[in-house]
């Protein structure tokens, strides 16, 4: 039997009695036609988007927030009443995500600092996300189109994978700190899909799951606030496919229509929250972008580059970076731009001049404006002019498209309206399809692998991205790469010679190749521009202290731990400081600050013995020798002479 618009069957009670040689032929056959029923396909669909996201263990944290928000953050590890307090008073780096901290914290509990662990939740959550986009698609290709039984299941799965799979979700999933995309798209999913079970029930049942829509909405914001614009979508269901709100504005003021906008009026409550409190976590870091350095006609600009930018990456998933760098200046009229305006435009009035024969294309090119207009441009914090991240719930629409195509196929199939060649054809090609995304997937999450991979592909995929070229002179640095990394830094700034932070790596980079005083130049520079950041006023006490002038590295690093109180590198290096000017007990305080962080740094541990050789707690000390050694056992033996000049 199957239930009214969901497609729904209920499973086959009996199988029959087994023959010999394995079940009957009918009893299979029931099963069989069971997996294929809505209540089985959305766990498969799961399942098939997990197992193809499950190289993504493999990978670790990377230096893009990860270490910010994970790495080097405590504050979220655990769920006790500190951690939960800190989680829901936080908007570092300028979001307030306090659900999915708690998720995170969960994760600690489970996993500790080990990535994998933060991947395949992320990879699980995803999958769940499939599932409810399925029984999302399976009322709106109801509703829009007349499809039913298997041809609408088919249509609904095909846009589950074509979501699911598409390589655009690989930033969503695989990067770690990420996790409140995936998270917010599960809460998003899940209002929608009881919001339209609402509409299907009368009286206190909609009453009640008009309240559970509510509900979700609200953890939906609290994951991540790009769900703001979640009451505008509403509306436009209401009108398309629902059909309970016509497009004339006229008609909203008709008694019918009264209810169905008071009941949208505490979604809309919850939504403007959510943007309040979204420009409030931003201002507050000051990471908003003036209007000043970037005018509005360069923000409309920066908007239709937005719209263009993702319907040309579903289309054709090549390229994909982590970053998209915002020019120095957007001038409207420079092609891209221009380009970008015309296709707009033009899909704009294609879509209004066919809204009577094709609603479905104005209501997904409506839908694919309203969620994207939070992260479009207009209001602009940041370096990018788009990231792939941004198109996770707004391109659902593309999907849907994908799978109302399918179930149109689908269809014809069950009626014997193609010819059984052209169904053989058709099955392949839709096949090889989801096989192709599946691949691009796999081969974009193995990207983000670890840190090097990351800027490498980004400056494969966009040589002028000044920040990539920055961030791969960093990770050339870190492995001794000294010539090689100065090179990134040198390119970096003649790409871009307002992005002044490239002089610390320069600073470093001169160094390790022992001109302190260059070094020292370039540092300068970059404290200049930015004389709050903790990582540069390390780096020039770091040189300062290579020429062994601790009274002047002091300042600079007392600077840095009270702007960032979890900065390792600035503890860390204090500690040591501290030690190496006679003063072990204060350097032993910074030393075990820096260790709640990282418990796992070889370095800091090896600081740590020599701490409590110098306070004179021996067994303190072996301690230290003993969890270096299963760190970094060459390391530890450095440690043995200190201890027998103690000894």
């Amino acid at each position: 039997m199957t239930t009214p618009g969901t497609g729904t069957e209920h499973a086959p009670a009996v199988l029959g009695p087994a023959r010999r040689g394995g079940l009957p032929r009918a009893a299979l056959k029931s099963l069989a036609d069971w997996l294929l029923t809505a209540r089985a396909i959305p766990f498969a669909l799961a399942a098939v988007t997990v197992l193809v996201f499950l190289p993504v263990l493999r990978n670790g944290f990377v230096d893009w927030d990860d270490y910010v928000n994970l790495v080097g953050n405590p504050h979220y590890r655990g769920l006790g009443w500190s951690q939960i307090r800190w989680m829901f008073g936080s908007t570092l780096m300028g979001h307030y995500i306090p659900i999915t901290w708690l998720t995170f914290g969960l994760d600690y509990t489970l996993w500790g600092m080990t990535p994998g662990g933060y991947h395949l939740t992320n990879a699980v959550i995803h999958g769940a996300n499939a599932a409810l986009f399925y029984l999302i698609a399976v009322r709106l290709l109801a509703k829009a189109m007349s499809l039913t039984g298997p041809a609408l299941r088919a249509g609904a799965a095909m846009a589950a994978l074509f979501f699911a799979l598409h390589p655009l979700r690989v930033e969503s999933v695989a990067w770690a700190t990420e996790r409140r995309d995936v998270l917010s798209g599960l809460f998003f999913l899940l209002t929608v899909l009881v919001y339209l079970k609402a509409a299907e029930n009368e009286g206190a049942s909609r009453r009640r799951l008009l309240g559970a829509s509510l509900a979700c909405f609200a953890l939906a914001l609290l994951s991540k606030s790009i769900t703001m614009t979640l009451p505008l979508v509403l509306l436009l269901l209401d009108i398309y496919p629902l059909g309970r709100l016509r497009l004339r504005w006229a008609s909203w003021r008709d008694a019918a229509a009264r209810p169905v906008l008071m009941e949208k009026l505490p979604y809309l409550a919850l939504g403007l929250a959510g943007a309040i409190t979204s420009l409030w976590a931003v201002a507050s870091n000051n990471y908003l972008t003036s209007v000043g350095q970037y005018g509005w006609l360069s923000r409309l600009a920066m908007a239709a580059y937005s719209v263009r930018f993702y319907v040309e990456k579903t289309l054709l998933p090549l390229a994909l970076s982590p970053l998209y760098e915002l020019p120095i200046v957007v001038n409207p009229l420079a092609p891209r731009f221009l380009v970008s305006g015309a296709v707009v435009v033009a899909i704009s009035a294609a879509v209004l001049a066919l809204r009577r024969r094709w609603p479905a294309g104005l209501a997904v090119w409506a839908y694919y404006g309203i969620v994207l207009g939070p992260v479009s441009g207009i209001v602009h914090s940041g370096l990018q002019l788009a990231h792939d991240r941004y198109s996770y719930l707004s391109c659902l629409g593309w999907a849907l498209l994908v799978g109302a195509a399918a179930g149109s196929v689908a269809g014809a199939v069950a009626t014997d309206a193609l010819r059984p060649s052209l169904r053989r054809a058709v099955a392949v090609a839709a096949a090889l399809w989801i096989v192709t995304l599946g691949a691009l997937t796999v081969h974009q999450l193995e990207i983000w692998r670890d840190t090097d991979s990351l800027w490498r592909y980004a400056v494969e995929a966009d040589p002028e991205c000044s920040v990539c070229q920055n961030n791969v002179g960093s990770a050339l640095l870190g492995v001794g790469l000294t010539s090689l990394a100065k090179e990134r830094f040198d390119l970096a700034l003649a790409l871009r010679p307002e992005f002044l932070f490239a002089h610390s790596g320069l600073g470093m980079a001169y160094l390790q190749m022992g001109d302190h005083e260059t070094a020292r130049d370039h540092l300068r520079i970059a404290i200049g521009r930015h004389p709050n950041d903790p990582a540069i006023l390390t780096n020039m006490a770091i040189v300062l202290l290579s020429q062994k002038r601790h009274s002047e590295a002091m300042p600079y690093l007392a600077r840095a731990t009270k702007i960032d109180p979890n900065s390792l590198t600035a503890l860390t290096t204090l500690g040591i400081v501290l030690i190496e000017t006679g003063q072990p007990a204060q350097g032993l305080i910074h030393l075990l600050r820096a260790l709640e962080i990282r418990p796992d740094d070889a370095v800091l541990r090896f600081n740590l013995a020599r701490a409590y050789l110098a306070l004179g707690d021996s067994a303190a000390a072996l301690r230290e020798r003993a969890a270096v050694e299963k760190l970094d056992p060459r390391l530890a033996r450095a440690l043995d002479p200190a201890f027998f000049s103690v000894w």
